[in-house]
């Protein structure tokens, strides 16, 4: 009884930074799904140069671990626009580079996941769209894009999940998210309450991870069942 005391006391003290873990995590959603759509449209492209770029692009950066990743962007960019630009950049919200590492690093899962929901729908429905007088993205927006969309939802949950579980690293460069404030409840401490903590912090985990699955099945059911009534 006592320890599920101390977790709900503890789930106040962590609460507050979530929306630190939140702006991060959604900013990198956002930005990698244009970057992701780009390096599809690019695997797709009829240009060599493009296909083996993203393909190049997307191996190295799956194959690079994310706190890799982050110290890469957090200490290199820096250099790089000092040496390019000289532009000083020292003095950027570390927040900004979590950001840039984490969009850098769903934007391959996320290419590969849009070309692949792209390539699920049958070609004959892209020519018969501009067979009755379509344009090139009037088919694309009405017929070709809405079956994609319904066939890359459930992984796409499954990368954003993927994703806050990666931006659990943002402490690592100073960044007081709600892993930052549990490793500070627990020094603050001595050390002490370590596991109450951890697991009150893994509770916000699971409780934002069930709902971005419950969120993307109802907006899957909904989709499919708007389209159910426009075909009836």
């Amino acid at each position: 009884m006592d320890n599920i005391k101390l977790i709900i006391n503890f789930l106040g003290q962590l609460l507050p930074a979530i929306n630190i873990t939140l702006i991060v995590s959604l900013s990198s959603i956002i930005l990698g799904s244009l970057l992701g759509l780009l390096l599809a449209a690019a695997k797709m492209s009829e240009s060599v140069v493009l296909r083996v770029l993203a393909r190049v692009y997307v191996s190295v950066i799956r194959a690079t671990p994310s706190i890799i990743m982050i110290f890469v962007v957090y200490y290199g960019m820096p250099m790089l626009f000092n040496n390019w630009f000289h532009t000083n950049i020292d003095g950027w919200n570390r927040m900004y580079f979590v950001i840039i590492a984490l969009t850098v690093l769903f934007s391959a899962p996320a290419s590969e996941l849009f070309r692949s929901a792209h390539e699920s729908i049958s070609k004959g429905q892209m020519e018969a769209g501009l067979m009755v007088g379509m344009t090139p993205f009037q088919t694309f927006y009405r017929i070709i894009l809405p079956q994609a969309f319904v066939v890359a939802l459930p992984n796409f949950a499954n990368s954003v999940v993927n994703l806050l579980k990666e931006g659990a690293l943002t402490f690592t460069i100073g960044v007081v998210d709600m892993v930052a404030k549990a490793q500070m409840i627990v020094a603050n401490n001595s050390g002490g309450y370590a596991w109450q903590t951890y697991c009150a912090l893994a509770l916000i985990y699971w409780v934002i991870s069930l709902a971005v699955d419950k969120g993307v099945s109802l907006v899957e059911k909904s989709y499919q069942a708007k389209r159910k009534t426009i075909a009836v």
